[in-house]
C-alpha cells in the first residue's frame, strides 16, 4: 500500500480524487493501492526546556543559557492532533511507500519530516513537488515523484530556523523578562526577527519624534503658464531668497536650451509574495497577514500558484502552457462582464506568438517555486477582497507579454540675469504595457514625483524670451514618514536598506530578514505584544516596544544587517553552501555571550509594560521567537481557543474605529467591510451578528 500525507484535509481530498482513493475512513481515506491522510499543519513542535531538564521548568536566571547537547521533538499536546497521529502511525508502519505531499516549501517539509521521525518511518519515501493545486499540476507531480533524499538541504535549513528560533527565543526572553520586567506576570518577548524588526519601527518613530521641522526657501517663477524652479536649489535663509528675487524681479526670462530624450519602460516584472503584499496595502489597505491569507486561499482553490515564493521570474517550462492560462483568465466573469478578454484579445492581435523576455522566464532565477501567477481556472463566487487580489496577479501576468511603454522626457532649461531654472516633463508616446492599467490603477506603481514629471510641456524655442511671474516660497522640512506595513515589508525585504529599485531591491533579497511567508506573521506577533500600533496606515512604536529596545544593547538582537547575514547562512544552508551544524554551534556561542553580557549588567533599568500571558511560560519556540508557525490544531481546538477571549476581543473592537479587511473578532472567519451606516462582517449572510454603527 502507499501511504500519501498532506499537509491539511482539503489538500488531501484532492489527492485522494484524483488518485482513485474514493473511501472515507477514520482519519485517511482509501482506495485503488492508496492511503491519503493528513495533518493539521503542524503536529510536531520542538520539545520546551523543561522536557529536557526538570529544573529549566522554572524561570531563573541561574537556568541560563539553557542549550540542551541535543534537540529532540515531541507531538503538540491536543487530544486531535494526538488521535490523527496515531492513525499516520498505524499506516506508516504498513507502507509499502510513503509519498510526502506537504507543501512544497521549508515549512511544509518539516512539518512532514518531524511527523516520519516521531513515527520511525523505515519504508522508503518519494516527494510530490508542484506549484499549483490543479488536477494537471497535480497528475503531472505524480508522474515525476522526486526522491526525498532530494530535499535534504531544505529539511536541514527549516530545523536550523526552529532551533535557531528556539535557542534565541526561549533564553533571551526569559533572560530580559527576569532581569528587566516591572512586575510578575510580564513577559518581555525576544526573537530572532521580531526584535530587530521592532528595532526598525522605533528607530523610525525616534527620527519622527526627534524631527525639528525649518525653514527653507525656493525660488521659481512661471512663464508661459510653465513653472520653472531655480537650479540653485533651496535657500536657507530667507535674506538669500530675496537677494535672488531681487535680481530677476522685471528682467526677461530666456530658454536656454531644451533637450528632448526618448525612453522606454518594461512592463512590471510578476509578483512574488512580498511585492503582492506591497501592493495589496498600498493600494487597498490590507494587512500583510490578510493578504497571505487571500493569497492562500486563491491557491487552494486552484486560481493561482503557490504563493510562498520570492522569486520574480518563471521557468522556462512554463512558457508553453501561458497562452492556456491566458485563455483561462480571459474567460473570466465579473458583474456580467470579462474584464481581462479586451487585453488578452489585443495581446493576440499582437503577434502569432507570445514574447518571451528574459525579465520573465529565466529558469537559473528559479528555485523550487515560480512567480505567482494564474493557473488558468476560471474563477467564480470570489469576495470582493479575493477579487481584488486575483485582478492585481492576472493583470501583471497579461502585462508581461505587453510591448515597454514608449515616453519622450523633455527638460527646458532658462535664466533670468544668470539666475538658472529648469521644468521637465514626460509624454507617452505608446503606452505598451499601460494600457493593461486604468490610469488610477497605476497610481499603485508611482513614485511620489509621478504626476508632476508626466507633464507634457508646450513647445519651447532655445533663444526665446518673455515676461515672467518669480516667487520665493517658503517651505518647511519634513520629518521621515512612518512605516506602514508595505514600506515595512519591503525594509525586512532588503535588510533595513531604503531601497525604491525593484530590480535592486530583488539583489539584495538573500540578506533580508524573515522568509516572505512569516513576515506577515512577525508584523502580527509585535502588535499582539503591544510593541506597535496602527495609526491609519502607519505603523507607530508604543512606549514599551521603544523602551524594549532602549534596554537592548545586544546588537546581534537588535541589528536589522546581522539578522540578514543569519538569513542569507540558512539559504545557504539549503543550497548546499553552508553547514547546519556550524549555524547551530555559532548560535549557541552567540546566545551564551548574550546571557554573559546580560547579567552583568547593574543599571538597575526596567520596562514599564508589556506582554502579559496567563503564566509567564513561553508555549514554544515559534512563539518565543516571534515567528508565527502554520495551524498546529484541528479545527476543533481552534475554535474553542477563540471563543475564550471573544467577548474581549468584541469590546476592545467596538470601543475602537473597526479597519476593513481585518478579522471579525466575532466569528474568527469573516473580515470587516464598510456598509452604507456601520462596520460589519462580511459574513453577515451566514449569520454573524457584528456591527459597529459609525461615530
Amino acid at each position: 500500500m502507499i501511504v500519501c500525507i498532506a499537509e491539511k484535509p482539503s489538500v488531501a481530498r484532492d489527492i485522494a480524487r484524483i488518485l482513485g482513493a474514493t473511501a472515507q475512513r477514520d482519519g485517511y481515506m482509501e482506495g485503488n493501492g492508496y492511503q491519503v491522510t493528513w495533518t493539521f499543519g503542524h503536529l510536531c513542535e520542538l520539545k520546551e526546556p523543561n522536557d529536557y531538564l526538570v529544573n529549566w521548568r522554572f524561570w531563573t536566571l541561574a537556568a541560563l543559557p539553557m542549550i540542551p547537547q541535543r534537540f529532540g521533538i515531541k507531538l503538540i499536546p491536543d487530544r486531535g492532533i494526538e488521535k490523527q497521529f496515531e492513525t499516520i502511525a498505524k499506516l506508516y508502519a504498513e507502507a509499502d511507500e510513503i509519498i510526502n505531499c506537504g507543501d512544497a516549501g521549508q515549512e511544509g517539509e518539516l512539518i512532514q519530516r518531524w511527523v516520519m521521525q516521531l513515527a520511525k518511518v523505515k519504508c522508503p519515501v518519494k516527494r510530490l513537488w508542484i506549484s499549483s493545486m490543479t488536477d494537471e499540476a497535480i497528475k503531472e507531480g505524480f508522474a515525476n515523484l522526486k526522491d526525498q533524499a532530494q530535499y535534504e538541504s531544505l529539511y536541514l535549513a527549516g530545523l536550523s530556523r526552529a532551533v535557531g528560533d528556539w535557542l534565541l527565543g526561549m533564553n533571551c526572553t526569559r533572560l530580559y523578562t527576569l532581569m528587566y520586567r516591572q512586575q510578575r506576570g510580564q513577559v518581555l518577548s525576544i526573537g530572532r526577527v521580531q526584535t530587530p524588526t521592532l528595532a526598525l519601527i522605533v528607530q523610525r518613530q525616534k527620527e519622527i519624534d526627534n524631527f525639528k521641522p525649518e525653514p527653507y526657501w525656493v525660488l521659481s517663477t512661471i512663464y508661459r503658464d510653465t513653472l520653472f524652479t531655480a537650479t540653485s536649489g533651496k535657500f536657507l535663509s530667507e535674506e538669500e531668497g530675496k537677494n535672488a528675487f531681487s535680481l530677476i524681479e522685471g528682467k526677461p526670462f530666456v530658454i536656454t536650451d531644451v533637450k528632448k530624450k526618448q525612453g522606454k519602460e518594461p512592463p512590471k516584472q510578476l509578483y512574488d509574495l512580498t511585492s503582492l503584499q506591497v501592493d495589496l496595502n498600498r493600494k487597498y489597505g490590507f494587512s500583510s497577514q490578510l493578504s497571505l491569507n487571500l493569497i492562500q486561499g486563491l491557491y487552494e482553490k486552484k486560481l493561482t500558484t503557490y504563493p510562498r515564493v520570492d522569486t520574480q521570474y518563471l521557468s522556462d517550462d512554463i512558457y508553453p502552457k501561458c497562452p492556456g492560462i491566458l485563455n483561462g483568465v480571459s474567460q473570466y466573469m465579473v458583474a456580467g462582464t470579462k474584464p481581462y478578454l479586451a487585453i488578452i484579445q489585443n495581446l493576440a492581435a499582437m503577434g502569432k506568438k507570445l514574447p518571451k523576455s528574459k525579465r520573465v522566464f529565466d529558469t537559473s532565477k528559479v528555485t523550487d517555486h515560480h512567480a505567482i501567477i494564474p493557473t488558468g481556472v476560471v474563477p467564480s463566487g470570489l469576495t470582493d477582497m479575493e477579487q481584488k487580489v486575483y485582478d492585481l496577479i492576472a493583470r501583471r501576468f497579461v502585462a508581461a507579454f505587453y510591448p515597454d511603454c514608449l515616453f519622450s522626457t523633455t527638460t527646458v532649461n532658462g535664466e533670468v540675469d544668470n539666475v538658472g531654472f529648469k521644468a521637465s516633463g514626460k509624454e507617452i508616446l505608446q503606452p505598451g504595457w499601460r494600457d493593461v492599467y486604468s490610469k488610477e490603477e497605476q497610481t499603485v506603481y508611482e513614485s511620489p514625483k509621478a504626476d508632476a514629471e508626466e507633464k507634457t510641456l508646450p513647445t519651447f524655442v532655445k533663444g526665446e524670451s518673455g515676461e515672467h511671474q518669480p516667487t520665493l516660497t517658503q517651505k518647511m522640512t519634513i520629518p521621515p514618514k512612518h512605516y506602514t506595513e508595505a514600506s515595512l515589508l519591503r525594509a525586512m525585504e532588503t535588510a533595513g536598506k531604503l531601497v525604491d529599485d525593484e530590480e535592486l531591491s530583488a539583489a539584495m533579497k538573500e540578506n533580508g530578514i524573515g522568509r516572505p511567508s512569516s513576515r506577515a506573521g512577525i508584523i502580527e506577533t509585535l502588535f499582539k505584544r503591544h510593541y506597535i500600533r496602527r495609526e491609519r496606515k502607519n505603523l507607530v512604536a508604543t512606549p514599551t516596544g521603544i523602551q524594549l529596545i532602549d534596554t537592548i544593547h545586544e546588537k546581534l538582537l537588535t541589528s536589522v544587517e546581522l539578522t540578514g547575514m543569519w538569513e542569507k547562512k540558512l539559504r545557504d544552508i539549503e543550497h548546499h553552501k553552508y553547514d547546519a551544524a556550524t549555524f547551530i554551534n555559532e548560535l549557541k556561542e552567540q546566545v551564551s555571550r548574550i546571557v554573559t553580557d546580560v547579567l552583568h549588567d547593574n543599571s538597575g533599568r526596567s520596562i514599564e509594560s508589556g506582554d502579559t500571558p496567563s503564566a509567564p511560560k513561553p508555549k514554544g519556540p515559534s512563539s518565543a521567537a516571534g515567528e508565527k508557525s502554520k495551524s498546529a490544531s484541528p479545527k476543533k481546538r481552534k475554535s474553542t481557543a477563540k471563543k475564550a477571549s471573544v467577548k474581549e476581543q468584541v469590546e476592545a473592537q467596538r470601543q475602537a474605529v473597526p479597519q476593513e479587511g481585518a478579522e471579525c473578532p466575532e466569528c474568527h472567519q469573516g473580515h470587516i467591510i464598510k456598509g452604507k451606516t456601520a462596520y460589519g462582517c462580511s459574513r453577515w449572510k451566514e449569520g454573524c451578528t457584528f456591527r459597529v454603527p459609525f461615530a
